[in-house]
């Protein structure tokens, strides 16, 4: 993996999913660049292995863990609270936690897992943790969408996939919102100082997706013989979070480190005001509620 020359010293970054996977390897290398690493991951005794093997293989001592279930809004709350208890700034969020649900499932908010997980996560979080963003300006934001969403489309009559669930094109849609949410975020964001940038990490051989596969696990397992490794995964969203080059860049959606153009659906920007009013419900945000300044009209 090429190196990163650049420093985080003096940088807090929180990295979520930060446990496995290219979540991992992020956390690792923003730790050896020395940044202020808090990472978020469901399992406490997962979390705290990882965190120490972390700091013995950089040497930096603050890498910290927060631990939660980002498919539920009363914990993401919490994590934030916990969050700004202990910190007042924050200069990279890199929203990396998500998974796919081959069977409908949903959280503890009664919200289909695909979409509560993989984009309610990211839009509350996110916007709860935005004052001190833009407060710590200039700050970044880079949320981990995927290849999948091309060829997705939004059915708004049923976002949660009541009706005719299939896991693959519920991942999808997700990766879409992701991309609607990212890009409405940085109009929104528009000179604060604070940029929004989304990136597909490629195919990455990870746990991804074992969790919820059942008889299909082996059939994964033989499809990511040909996948790249986290650490190349990690490349893009390594870049997004520390890079000269990408300096006020926002609003973009990268592939090895290379913006690129993502499907004409996400581009629809009266889609995506419509997903963040939805989004915003759902979540029980007012619009007062979301911090930093806001373009007119």
């Amino acid at each position: 993996m090429p190196e990163f020359k650049q420093t985080m010293t003096g940088k807090v970054a929180i990295v979520t999913g930060a446990t496995s996977g290219i979540g991992e390897v992020t956390s690792l290398r923003l730790a050896e660049m020395g940044a202020t690493l808090v990472m978020i991951g469901r399992d406490r005794k997962k979390s705290d292995r990882i965190a120490n093997e972390i700091r013995k293989k950089t040497g930096n001592t603050k890498v910290v863990y927060l631990v939660g279930d980002l498919s539920t809004q009363k914990d993401i709350r919490r994590l934030v609270d916990e969050f700004k208890s202990h910190f007042s700034r924050l200069d990279v969020l890199v929203n990396n936690a998500g998974a796919v649900f081959i069977s409908r499932r949903e959280s503890a908010d009664g919200i289909e897992m695909t979409f509560g997980l993989n984009h309610l996560n990211y839009f509350l979080l996110t916007n709860l943790l935005l004052d001190t963003l833009v407060a710590s300006s200039p700050a970044r934001i880079v949320n981990v969408s995927s290849a999948a969403h091309q060829g997705a489309r939004l059915n708004f009559a049923d976002l949660e996939n009541k009706k005719g669930y299939n896991g693959m094109r519920a991942y999808g849609q997700s990766k879409l919102d992701n991309l609607l949410f990212t890009y409405e975020l940085a109009r929104r964001l528009e000179g604060t100082g604070v940029t929004a940038n989304a990136m597909h990490p490629g195919f990455v051989a990870s746990n991804f997706a074992k969790n919820n596969l059942g008889i299909l696990k082996p059939l994964i397992s033989l499809i990511q013989i040909g996948a790249i490794s986290p650490e190349e995964g990690a490349q893009s969203s390594l870049y997004l979070a520390t890079s000269p080059e990408v300096e006020g860049v926002s609003g973009k959606y990268f592939i090895h480190k290379k913006a690129v153009t993502s499907s004409p659906a996400s581009y629809d920007e009266e889609a995506a005001r419509r997903l963040w009013e939805i989004s915003e419900k759902l979540t029980g945000l007012s619009a007062r509620a979301l911090a930093g300044p806001l373009p007119p009209g």
